[in-house]
């Protein structure tokens, strides 16, 4: 009759999974295999949930693009060689087999040109630029304690709009500490300490002084770290005594009982849920009101509470510590305010995701009293925060579809959250176009891991959610994921330095193409020449702007939106204005080649080819600091990756311009030259 209907599970219904350890009972199956609770996280952890990260969003837009431009050009030029043939020749040019044949000729070449230009239309290094990037960034992530497990979520992370942490662990530290001990009554605090000691069953490990670890439940090693730190040795109290019966805390009793014999008397000493400690002890109206009070003090301080009572037995007393009642007639001794710390760096790094455009949301099985608690500690809490901001499992659970869309983007705390909830959080958040990170450690977790944009796991977590996961936060640290963040958004970016530089690339090739198509004259390039400045754009290229460092000031940026073009108006401006002056340089030059009568010398042809590159080479420094106002050299000495590879461009051109010959159709150049 009396179960909480507002537990995250209902208390009254056993799952499959659980160990019956003491006591008998009758059971009414209501669900086996797939439909129990075990089964609905097994099942969900399997569906392929099929979302597209927002690169691969943007990469197949950019994809698109691409592709009607280059053909555009490519049908533009066929239509006007065609055009200007006839003009010039005339349209009689089918009068016979003589006549036709050069016309056929001609829109073969035609076609080649257009074939030629598609091929330079198109950045096919990009593919092994952003691979490089990301493969590059997960080496360095790890680093950061940072475990990628999944290639794509090391840009994914920058382009998270929403982040769904769980508390503990990631929150808070995962670490039982007595935060207030509050005494009461004339009880002396050795009796405090001998009842904190022998009625318990934890441990510790002294073995690393600096760093005691608790052996057994942790809110009892909690008590056993304050008596240590008291100075207190709990060993030698337990060793004092003899212990004659004991009565294990449980879910049903909600309390702990220790009977132990020092000298000739008996001692109980009891310990739990100090409203259940409380009826076995003789307290005053006045007392009772003034402990509650301070227990809703505490609770609403996301602290878990005990209570601590004894009484001296004599030689008559004839007790059954299993089924203790109010006539028991204990002393109470003390309160205990027992937290779970926020980590130190929490409340900066979720301010720093704030600032960067980021909601922070709580998602966690605790009730709500200490999820709104924890919530205001790290900042995404105040007093304005209106009550439609928090929801329980259940009550989301209970919310139509509609209801629950409506009412997603608001909420910042779900407490007592199931598996399910915070799944049906994740889809729905992912159908307001967020994207949406999600931390978990246990397997209930797998699910909302499974199926959110980036999965983030913890080290200390269990292997379902690590394989559900695309992340591994190795230290279980909320700043890790800021790093995260950081290193998504600082590869985007360098994946934008990369497109700059290809396309600026690009233009000036298809531009070269397309005029020198106009006026008659073949591309100036050979194949193995344009072989060269491909491996520049793809390969050297890809690694010396996929090696930049992280940038901090990508964090005072707002997340990107799922539906932006990878190129940005500026970058579109920029690809423009350095291709059409790249071009008016090289046909310049080409020009000047023609109008002096060289019908385009090898020599001329040596010194556009060194031209076009050493473009492109200034293009990459051009590139590197694209998005600042940083300039072009700023930091180079520290980038020794950018800098190895400048000198292999430089080397290699020289090496091919002076040696190529034949294979490369170069002549040397001298220093005037």
């Amino acid at each position: 009759k009396d179960f909480d209907k507002a537990a995250t599970y209902p208390t009254n219904h056993v799952m499959k999974g659980t160990k019956v350890m003491e006591g008998h009972g009758i059971c009414r199956v209501l669900a086996v295999g797939d439909k129990t609770e075990q089964g609905k996280v097994f099942e969900a952890v399997q569906i392929d949930d099929s979302v597209k990260t927002p690169l691969n969003e943007q990469l197949d837009g950019l994809s698109d693009w691409i592709t009607k431009v280059s053909y555009g050009f490519a049908a533009l030029i066929v239509i006007g060689r065609i055009i200007m043939y006839f003009v010039t020749n005339g349209t009689d040019c089918f009068g016979s087999m003589e006549q036709v044949a050069p016309f056929i000729a001609y829109v073969l070449q035609t076609l080649m040109i257009a074939v030629t230009l598609v091929v330079v239309a198109v950045p096919e290094g990009l593919p092994m630029a952003v691979t490089l990037s990301l493969a590059y960034s997960m080496r360095r992530m790890l680093k950061t304690n940072n475990l990628v497990r999944k290639m794509h979520a090391c840009e994914t992370m920058g382009a998270t709009t929403v982040i769904c942490t769980d508390k503990t662990g990631t929150l808070t530290q995962n670490l039982m500490s007595v935060d207030e001990m509050k005494m009461y009554g004339d009880t002396p605090k050795e009796v405090l300490d001998e009842g904190i000691a022998v009625n318990s069953t934890a441990s510790i490990d002294f073995s690393d002084n600096k760093k005691p670890q608790i052996l057994g439940n942790p809110t009892e090693g909690a008590l056993l770290l304050w008596l240590n730190k008291k100075g207190v040795d709990y060993r030698a109290i337990r060793e004092s005594v003899k212990t004659v019966a004991e009565v294990p805390f449980s879910t049903e009793r909600k309390y702990m009982a220790t009977i132990v014999k020092r000298g000739s008397e008996r001692v109980l000493f009891v310990k739990g849920a100090p409203e259940i400690v409380a009826k076995f002890c003789d307290i005053d109206d006045a007392r009772r009101n003034e402990i509650r009070e301070r227990l809703t003090g505490y609770q609403n301080q996301a602290m878990r509470t005990l209570a601590f009572a004894y009484k001296v037995l004599g030689n008559g007393d004839d007790i059954d510590t299993a089924k203790l009642t109010p006539d028991a007639h204990l002393t109470f001794q003390a309160v205990a305010a027992i937290s779970d710390p926020i980590r130190p760096d929490v409340p900066a790094a979720v301010k720093e995701c704030i600032d960067a455009g980021i909601t922070v949301k709580i998602v966690t099985g605790d009730t709500s009293a200490t999820a709104i608690e924890i919530a205001r500690q790290i900042g995404i809490w105040d007093a304005d925060t209106p009550a439609e901001a928090q929801i329980t499992g259940p009550d989301f659970a209970a919310l139509s579809d509609d209801e629950a869309f409506n009412r997603v983007m608001k909420l910042k705390v779900m407490s007592r959250a199931r598996p399910t909830d915070k799944q049906r959080l994740v889809n729905l958040l992912q159908k307001h176009d967020a994207v949406v990170a999600v931390t978990g450690d246990g397997t209930n977790d797998a699910p909302a891991l499974n199926h959110a944009h980036v999965g983030l796991s913890l080290g200390s977590g269990t292997s379902v959610a690590k394989e559900a996961s695309d992340m591994t936060l190795i230290d279980d640290s909320f700043r890790s994921i800021v790093n995260a963040v950081m290193w998504g958004r600082s590869l985007y970016r360098n994946i934008q330095r990369f497109l700059f530089f290809q396309l600026v690339v690009n233009v000036t090739a298809l531009l070269l193409v397309l005029c020198g198509s106009v006026i008659g004259t073949e591309m100036p390039l050979t194949v193995t020449q344009i072989l060269w400045v491909n491996i520049i754009m793809d390969t050297f290229a890809a690694l010396a702007l996929a090696s930049l460092p992280p940038s901090e000031e990508v964090m005072k940026e707002k997340p990107r939106k799922r539906t932006d073009f990878i190129i940005t108006r500026g970058m579109a401006k920029g690809i423009v204005f350095c291709g059409l002056a790249f071009f008016a340089v090289l046909f310049a030059l080409l020009l000047h080649s023609l109008s002096s009568g060289a019908d385009l010398h090898i020599h001329e042809l040596s010194i556009f080819f060194t031209t076009f590159v050493m473009l492109q080479f200034w293009n990459l420094f051009n590139a590197r600091v694209f998005g600042t106002t940083d300039s072009a050299f700023k930091g180079l000495s520290k980038s020794y990756g950018m800098e190895l590879i400048v000198l292999a461009i430089l080397a290699g051109q020289f090496l091919i311009v002076q040696f190529g010959g034949a294979v490369f159709r170069t002549v040397p150049l001298d220093g005037q030259t």
